[in-house]
Order: structure tokens, then sequence, then C-alpha cells
């Protein structure tokens, strides 16, 4: 006669905590669960079998997440014994729907019995399931609020409804994803910003640390950056002329790059530190696999998280529609987007192609600034003074303090020093 073992399990009668049986062999190795056998392996038999069964069917089609059914067999023995045969699941963790993605809900087998698994456990499942991609796994938490995303979207006149919440890669077979956490009041990361009284960032004269929703770290992060800003002013006669440390375009961009571009999948914070000499965006994760230091000097780009940067992209078109409808009164926002995917795929052209004596790195921005302002209906006066404006940007040097800033460690580092 078997005894209970890893891949055995008797029970004498039907019981609810059969469905934490199933869940342990499907997300472990396999097993068979019998039904009418005693845990010292005596039969017992079923009183009611039709019942038993259709209990037994209907109960773990329903009480298990994901659908565990196709890895489920069940033979109706001689003796009123039901044989469950359980094969391991494909779509591991499966947990009680009742209870969620959480050690609660979640067992595998351990020995002869069947355990909660730990949450290192449930991620590295996640992650078997559905790759080694952060935004796209199934996030732990399911009990997610967007109370920040509703308002940021609705700020930049884009929908934020659940029946949008698929196309956005925030819910996957209705299951929020990593991205949904990142995107929720919820979110576990944090943006954190000292502020030093000297160069060498030994002595602290303040810091802040945000969380929540990226929107809202992003909101926070950016105010406290811009007290931070220094602002001098110069009089010449009766003119006063006011100039900033750092241009608030560069703060933005760097702390957009910060939040899109990190590796969400160690917990450790966006550092920003700041003193009187430079201010510098440290955010976790090296290159991304596939790419060299030479991929980045010509403008290579490749995002890590996908989703995250369509979600940001979508949300400043709404301030290139702002900023430019003046110019095209009868487009919607989706002309909009339509158009800035254009601009940045001929920006991606432009900066793929390197510099040479012809093609010199101010005529690559005069030629793309002329070419998208174009594409924007601008008036060819107020283009010349955009352009003219730029022009006198040094921008090799500000293009070089960022790459140096950028290879100087792991860490993505911009030195927007001007």
């Amino acid at each position: 006669m078997q005894y209970e073992s890893e891949h055995i399990e008797y029970k004498s009668q039907m019981v609810d905590d059969i469905y934490k049986e199933v869940i342990a062999f499907a997300n472990t190795d396999g097993g068979v669960i019998y039904i009418g056998i005693d845990d010292q392996g005596h039969v017992t038999g079923i009183d009611n079998i039709d019942e038993t069964y259709t209990r037994l069917t209907n109960g773990i089609r329903d009480a298990i997440h994901p659908d565990v059914t196709m890895f489920v067999r069940y033979v109706l023995q001689d003796n009123k014994v039901i044989r469950i045969e359980v094969g391991e699941g494909s779509y591991k963790p499966y947990y009680l729907k009742a209870k969620g993605m959480k050690p609660t809900g979640v067992y595998v087998r351990q020995g002869t019995t069947s355990v909660p698994a730990s949450p290192e456990q449930i991620r590295q499942m996640i992650k078997e399931s559905d790759g080694d991609n952060f935004e796209d796994d199934r996030c732990l938490d399911q009990d997610l609020t967007f109370e920040a995303a509703k308002a940021a979207f609705q700020q930049y006149g884009v929908e934020f409804s659940v029946g949008k919440y698929r196309a956005l890669g925030i819910t996957k077979n209705d299951v929020f994803t990593n991205l949904a956490l990142l995107l929720s009041d919820q979110c576990l990361h944090t943006t954190k910003i000292a502020v030093f009284n000297d160069e060498s960032c030994t002595e602290f004269r303040d810091s802040k640390e945000f969380g929540g929703s990226i929107f809202k770290q992003f909101e926070n992060a950016i105010n406290y950056l811009a007290l931070c800003n220094r602002t001098v002013s110069t009089i010449k006669g009766v003119v006063r002329t006011d100039k900033q440390d750092y241009p608030e375009e560069a703060i933005r961009e760097a702390l957009l790059n910060a939040l899109v571009h990190r590796d969400y999948s160690f917990s450790g914070s966006i550092i920003i530190n700041v003193n009187d000499s430079k201010m510098e965006f440290i955010s976790l994760g090296g290159l991304l696999p596939g790419l060299s230091t030479e991929d980045i000097r010509i403008g290579v780009s490749q995002p890590r998280n996908k989703k995250l940067a369509e979600i940001i992209h979508r949300s400043t078109t709404a301030e290139l529609q702002a900023a430019f409808s003046a110019y095209l009164p009868g487009c919607a926002e989706c002309d909009f987007y339509e158009m800035e995917l254009g601009t940045a795929g001929m920006m991606r052209g432009y900066m793929a192609r390197r510099c040479d004596p012809y093609f010199t790195l101010e005529r690559k921005i005069r030629r793309y600034l002329s070419m998208s302002l174009s594409a924007l209906q601008v008036p060819a006066q107020e283009r010349e003074q955009v352009i003219a404006f730029v022009a006198e940007i040094d921008m090799l040097a500000q293009a070089r303090k960022v790459v140096d800033a950028v290879l100087a460690s792991l860490s993505v580092q911009f030195d927007l020093k001007g």
C-alpha cells in the first residue's frame, strides 16, 4: 500500500481544502489525489459519489485561477474512490480566486503537505510563466487604485477607463500587471532627492522622498527640483535678465528618462543628488542586452519599459496639441499623436546617422527642426526664430556631458550643468 508523498494525497471525504492540494500539485511537479481513502491508506469510499463528483469538478473550475482544468483528469474507481490526476501547470502561479495571488492563496507541495508559497516563490513562478519582462508580469497585489493616474490622464486630455486597461497593458487576462502597479496609488518604488552643501555630496542640506503612482512622483519631484533650481538675475540698464542654473526642459526630460527607463525589477529608489555644481540623476539598471556604449554614442535608443514609455508618450501628446493646435485647428488628439510618432521617427533617423564634415550636428538639428515644425504648419518666420534660438546653444558640449555621464557607471546619470 502506498503512503502519502510529494505526489500522492489522500482524503477520506470531499472537503474545501482539497482545492489547495490541486493548486499545490499544479504549482509544483503534479500529483494524484484520492478522495475516499484516509490518511493511513484505508479505503473508506464516498457516500454520494455523484454529488461529490459534481461538487468537485465545479469547485476546481470556479475556485482556482487561472483555469487549471486542462491539467486535471478525473477517474471514478470501482471502490467508490475518485482519483484526481493533476499535471504541472504551464501558467503558474495557480491560486485560490477568493484569496488572490499572495501566500494565503498560492500553495506548493513540500514533502507530504501543501504549504503557502513564499513571495519569492510566487515571483519566480510569475517570471518563469510570463517571461523576464517586468511590466508584463502579473502583479502580486491585485487591490490597486488609480486616482493619481486618472487625474494625470484627465489633465492631459487622454481617456483612462476600465475599458482601456487591456489596450494600455494594465491588465492581462483580466489580471493587473506590474505596469498597473507602477501607475497605481500603491506603487512600491520611490524617488529620493538629496540636496547637499558641498560638491562631494557629504553634507546634507535637505532631502525628500516621493512615493505613490509614478505620475504623482513625477509631479512632486519636478516641483521640488524647481525650488532647487536657482535663478540668477542680471540688470543691464533698464533690462533685467533671469537665468536658471538648469533649463526646466532638461530637468523634466532627465526625470522622465529616469522614471521610464529604470529597471523596476529592483526595489531601490531613483536617486537625485543636487549641489551647487551639478544635478545628478541615478536610475537603476545598466544597458539592455544587445546594446553597447558605441550604440549609445551614435544615438540608438531602446526602451526598457515599452508600454510605460508608450503611456508617457500618449500623455505628452496632449502637450503637443496644446502648443500647436492654433496652427492646426482641425486636428484631434489622435492626429497629434500620429504626428508625434512621425517627428520622433525623424529624430531617430538623424540620430542613427553619424555626423561628418558635411552633415554636421548643427545641420542635423536645423534640418530636423525645419521639417518637424513644417509638419506642424508653424509659419516660416516663427520657424526661423526657433531655429536661430536653438543655434545659440552649444549642443555638442551639452551632448558630450550627457554621454560622458551615462557611460560613467552602469547607472543612468545626467549632468545637466550648462
